[in-house]
């Protein structure tokens, strides 16, 4: 059973300022998506940065055969998230380049499953073809232009702060709280 009871001020006053933030941020990345793609890679080199760290520190205190590898593969994550922290935007077009590759890769593999599918109806057969024809086109258009790619990366992570600050933030200003409750009576 759910009921629904109201959030304490403290809780809806930082729902509202949390929302707030993020509706400013989502403005912001959609007036300049790549700013939004480029802050990814920019957390995610951090996040990196931080687990070549532990790494490194498990391997050189907790022995065992593999610390020596530990310690390796550490350092090389350390170097790799340093220079993705210092150069984001390079970094940023590399891993569209990426996506542009293996969105390239999905598309041929929909229209080879496509062609050489005996079991699909016709129809469903040249669904996939099409599928894999368009994957191919927007692959290539992201390979041969990465900051399409990572413009449009950069307007769906905005589209997700707006929707998550004005959830937030109704949220704040409703004050309504939904709770589960066991009924075992």
């Amino acid at each position: 059973m759910t009921t629904t009871q109201k959030s304490p001020n403290w809780l809806r006053v930082i729902q509202i300022g949390l929302g707030i933030l993020i509706l400013f941020l989502s403005i912001v990345v959609l007036i300049n998506p790549i700013i939004g793609a480029i802050s990814v890679i920019f957390f995610l080199a951090f996040l990196l940065l931080f687990a070549g760290i532990e790494k490194v520190i498990s391997g050189l205190f907790i022995p065992g055969k593999s610390r020596f590898a530990s310690i390796g593969l550490g350092i090389i994550v350390i170097i790799v998230s340093i220079i993705a922290l210092a150069y984001p935007i390079d970094a940023s077009i590399f891993v569209v380049l990426l996506l542009g590759i293996a969105l390239l890769v999905d598309g041929i593999s929909r229209i080879v499953h496509g062609i050489k599918d005996k079991t699909s109806v016709k129809w469903s057969k040249g669904f996939s073809v099409g599928v894999g024809v368009l994957s191919i086109v927007l692959a290539i258009i992201v390979i041969v232009f990465p900051g399409i790619g990572l413009i449009f990366a950069g307007i769906l992570i905005g589209i997700a702060l707006l929707v998550t600050g004005f959830q937030i933030l109704s949220a704040g200003i409703s004050g309504q709280q939904n709770r589960r409750t066991n009924d075992m009576t």
